[in-house]
């Protein structure tokens, strides 16, 4: 097949955005400021040691300082509060990131709300999702906030468009919903529950899929001219690394599309990485943060 469709290379954009970074990081410490990552690590699971190794590495060569608190999987869920409440009386620390999943018997949604707002870099605690909701400052889940800035740095405005957005999560769906919103778009959320689907995804002007199924979105169901974000991440049956769109059959009908991989996911750390500089200059009180 041949691919018609602009690629939106989240790989090399991501270089763009986290060079930003370390000139803001520069900034910040010629004042004096060191931002500071803490990031929790529980267990070994494989993924999330791979997650928190890139993203050590990343905010490393970003300038900023990076502590990795590994803790047991059979940790208790009060030791696991006590360890995020000390992180957040130190102020060496402006960004904490608890490594998601946790092992089994540990509450997630109490360990998130128990960070504090101004250093919750993953942009998950209540506070800042209600931020979003209200249009105040906050700090913005990463991979929305990725999906935004690869749009932006590709000069595609979202107002007066229709934006349809395949899955309702927190994590992703609603919250890239309501970022799409704020720039005056028009806004359908889908979900499994929806009814002919096909149809409602093809009056999209733009397209972000993040659902978790492999290939849901056919070629055929994409409006000609659109723009496809492609967030999910699935595992083929060859064994292949592939997103929630048919990219091959979608690239023939869409103006620009997202790869997967190489698309959102390195725009996901790109964004940690912003949100940590951000948080560093807001909690030292610079004016504008």
């Amino acid at each position: 097949m041949t691919i018609t469709a602009r690629i939106l290379d989240g790989k090399a954009t991501a270089l763009e955005v986290r060079a930003d970074v370390a000139l803001d990081v520069e900034s910040l410490v010629e004042r004096g400021i060191h931002p500071g990552l803490a990031v929790v690590l529980v267990g070994e699971d494989p993924a999330s040691c791979v997650y928190v190794r890139n993203k050590d590495r990343a905010a490393r060569a970003a300038g900023i300082e990076v502590q990795t608190l590994r803790l047991p999987a059979d940790v208790s869920q009060a030791d696991l509060l006590s360890r995020v409440r000390a992180l957040n009386e130190d102020s060496r620390v402006h960004g904490i990131l608890v490594q998601l999943p946790l092992p089994a018997g540990l509450d997630a949604d109490e360990v998130l709300l128990s960070i504090d707002p101004k250093k919750d870099v993953d942009g998950l605690h209540p506070k800042n999702i209600a931020a979003l909701v209200q249009g105040r400052k906050g700090l913005v889940p990463c991979t929305p906030a990725g999906c935004m800035e690869l749009l932006d740095r590709a000069g595609i405005e979202l107002e007066g468009l229709h934006v349809v957005v395949l899955g309702r999560s927190a994590l992703v769906g609603k919250p890239v919903a309501q970022l799409a919103l704020a720039r005056n778009a028009t806004v359908t959320i889908c979900h499994s529950r929806t009814r002919d689907l096909a149809r409602v995804v093809a009056e999209g002007d733009v397209v972000i899929a993040a659902v978790g199924r492999a290939k849901l979105v056919e070629g055929a169901w994409i409006r000609p001219g659109a723009v496809v974000l492609d967030v999910g991440i699935n595992r083929g049956e060859d064994g292949q690394l592939v997103g929630d769109v048919d990219f091959e059959a979608a690239s023939e009908r869409a103006a620009a599309i997202t790869p997967v991989p190489g698309g959102i996911g390195p725009m996901t750390i790109a964004m940690l990485l912003s949100n940590t500089a951000l948080a560093a200059a807001r909690q030292s009180g610079l004016a504008g943060a």
